[in-house]
């Protein structure tokens, strides 16, 4: 016999959670059981193609929600859809991110408010909106960090600063939180290249200093998630790097 979907009768909600990483991850998640909210904010198409595909292997278990997560107002709105969606929410997945280069004598106000409040201020936010329904069920955060907010990134000053705010802020969640919630997170390395990408030699050169000598992919992100969600219940405050070995071989 086969065993149950682990994730069976939970709920998800996602942020950012049609595209790349967010997308790999809404599809194990899926496929592992869980009914998804998936939020987006401009990759509509995407979000909707992503639902129906998934819908169609299961009838409405995905749901979808349009939101502009530099607008703080809207989490409860957001928190309350996703419990009415599916009757409970177990895991919250800070993923949704903004990340692209700023030269330290170019960033502006608007670079900040942008990245910091994307990549620090709205898990923030949006965390303290979940917390009583994740209370309920015994539930999940899992923010998407990077090995970045750990180790700086020439050129990206303001996003690692962001990162590594997610980073202390995922320990500090899990003291606030427990014993009810874990929060825990996720830092890739070399997982998925910026879109606009094109230095093939430093691509060449960050892959030459991982330890597996090679990139990794958005499903190895994914299935550290699944182990979050369903292995470790006795695993809060942590932070896993999914970076084949990139962070001890700087």
């Amino acid at each position: 016999m086969h065993s149950p979907a682990p994730l069976a009768g939970k709920t998800v909600l996602i942020t950012g959670g049609a595209r790349r990483i967010g997308a790999a991850l809404t599809r194990a998640l899926h496929r592992a059981g869980a009914n998804v909210v998936l939020h987006y904010r401009r990759s509509a198409d995407e979000a909707k193609a992503l639902a129906q595909e998934l819908n169609a292997a299961r009838s409405k278990s995905v749901s979808l929600l349009q939101a502009d997560l530099l607008d703080t107002r809207l989490f409860g709105d957001l928190v309350a859809a996703a419990v009415k969606a599916f009757g409970q929410l177990d895991v919250l997945i800070n993923n949704a991110s903004s990340f692209y280069p700023t030269e330290i004598g170019e960033i502006t106000e608007q670079h900040w408010d942008d990245l910091l409040g994307t990549n620090l201020k709205a898990p923030l936010f949006l965390s303290q909106a979940a917390a009583p329904a994740l209370r309920l069920t015994q539930g999940l955060i899992l923010n998407l960090a990077d090995i970045h907010g750990m180790r700086p990134l020439r050129r990206y000053t303001t996003y690692c600063v962001a990162k590594a705010g997610l980073i202390m802020l995922t320990r500090s969640l899990a003291r606030e939180l427990g014993p009810h919630v874990r929060v825990n997170a996720i830092a890739p390395g070399p997982v998925m290249w910026p879109e606009d990408a094109t230095d093939k030699a430093l691509r060449k050169k960050i892959i030459d200093r991982t330890l597996l000598k090679r990139t990794g992919s958005p499903e190895d992100v994914a299935r550290a998630a699944l182990f979050f969600c369903t292995q470790a219940p006795f695993v809060t405050g942590q932070i896993l790097a999914v970076d084949g070995g990139r962070s001890v071989s700087w």
